[in-house]
């Protein structure tokens, strides 16, 4: 995906590896090494995904900067970048409406963990339609959110990493009658603590060093529609006690406010924490737990849905296809087998991932196991017809047994031979049925 970020820093080696690395993660990064150059590029456009702005250049103050350009910026999440100490310059920065800081020297995963917070990255939505929803598991997970859309009821989704949950939450939000209304989704653990308070409730003007004037916090942007917690294991222990006070009184104060204000969006969480876990070991509040978790879904890794992974796949290289210029794109025979392989521990945001590297570095239009996991041992010796006849009924007898939840009799009935049959070829394959 080919998405603008522009970086200013004067710094050679750390803004020329933020470039690099950025490229092949997928975006355009746009590099400007003073005030006037990053000034200029913000002008021409388009808007960036983001802004990464060194805090001291070689004409000025990056603060200063930002400060005048923030208005015009908008949406546009803002990075500051400090080294010197510098961080209380940082956080004066992100409470008049940058978005985050880093301190310097840190690791260029510590800028993409940023990117993925702020990005449309952060949860890759579904492509269009029901594509990566045909599995029985996201069949079941879609009828029960049908199920409670209508309701105000909480909701707390749990899932592993990437696997998809703020596509659930919004997919949830899609379905009932706050669709119009807004969807507002913040990250707990990529906001500073200090500000978290006031990105959930917003603040008044002069309610802290800073505070230039009134903000919005997400649970009053959320308005009528969903506010989405995510990350909700992340937070401190005095800011569940506030979010536990919200669930119950679904009344809240901004901070340095007197007037308190209704809330009226549904509020979904999510983690990829063991929350009970949390709870028994006295690092979650459980009367929390149990407000948020009202109604508790559980989203599948994507190794679980294995049907998902190849519709899914080249649903993401057709949008990765259009947004590269590279409509002629394609999965060959080896890439799809590779790919349902594969055992994703990052789920649906590896494949797009992986997908997305795939479509900008491929040398040639039909793409490989090569292309797809550069690095990765190479591949065996070619199957002989008899080896490739075996894994293919194994991949096939595996699926329909995990459709079947491992009965051996409804797996039988479906493939369409004896239960005594598929318990021989089940073995001579090397697996291993359990009885029923």
């Amino acid at each position: 995906m080919s998405v603008p970020v522009v970086i200013i820093e004067d710094d050679e080696v750390l803004g020329g590896a933020l470039v690099q690395r950025l490229r092949l993660e997928g975006f355009a990064p746009r590099w400007a090494r003073t005030l006037a150059e990053g000034e200029a590029l913000l002008a021409r456009g388009p808007r960036p995904l983001c802004v990464l702005c060194d805090m001291r250049l070689p004409d000025g103050s990056g603060e200063a900067l930002l400060l005048r350009l923030m208005p015009s910026l908008g949406a546009t999440p803002v990075i500051a970048m400090t080294a010197y100490g510098g961080v209380e310059q940082a956080v004066r920065l992100v409470r008049a409406g940058a978005d985050d800081y880093l301190t310097k020297p840190f690791e260029i995963e510590a800028v993409l963990a940023r990117l993925s917070a702020l990005s449309p990255l952060a949860e890759p939505p579904a492509p269009a339609g029901t594509v990566g929803w045909q599995s029985p598991p996201m069949r079941a997970l879609e009828n029960d959110l049908t199920r409670l859309a209508p309701a105000l009821a909480p909701v707390l989704l749990l899932g592993e990493s990437g696997a998809g949950k703020e596509v659930a939450a919004r997919r949830l939000h899609a379905m009932g009658p706050r669709a119009e209304a807004p969807f507002v989704a913040l990250n707990c653990a990529a906001i500073p603590r200090d500000l978290l308070e006031s990105e959930v409730f917003g603040h008044e003007r002069g309610a802290f060093t800073g505070a230039a004037e009134r903000r919005l916090g997400a649970a009053e942007r959320a308005g009528a529609g969903t506010l989405l917690l995510d990350e909700v294991a992340e937070l401190e222990p005095a800011l569940q006690a506030k979010l536990l006070r919200l669930l119950e009184d679904r009344r809240f104060l901004r901070v340095g406010g007197a007037k308190e204000i209704p809330l009226e969006a549904r509020v979904v969480a999510a983690t990829n924490a063991d929350l009970a876990a949390r709870v028994a070991e006295a690092r979650f509040r459980g009367d929390l737990y149990y407000r948020l978790a009202v109604v508790e879904l559980h989203v599948p890794p994507l190794r679980e849905r294995a049907e998902d992974i190849l519709p899914l796949a080249r649903a993401l290289l057709a949008e990765s296809a259009r947004q590269a210029g590279r409509v002629d794109l394609s999965l060959t025979p080896e890439a799809e087998a590779a790919l349902e392989a594969h055992p994703w521990p990052g789920n649906v945001r590896e494949l797009r991932n992986r997908i997305e590297r795939a479509a900008l570095l491929a040398p040639a239009a039909a793409l490989t196991p090569a292309d797809l996991f550069p690095g990765a041992v190479a591949a065996p010796a070619p199957q002989t017809l008899a080896e490739a006849r075996d894994a293919a009924e194994r991949a096939h007898i595996q699926r329909i047994l995990a459709r079947c939840g491992g009965r051996m009799a409804d797996a039988a009935r479906l493939l369409g031979i004896s239960r005594t049959t598929l318990w021989e070829r089940a073995k001579r394959l090397g697996l291993s049925p359990q009885e029923d």
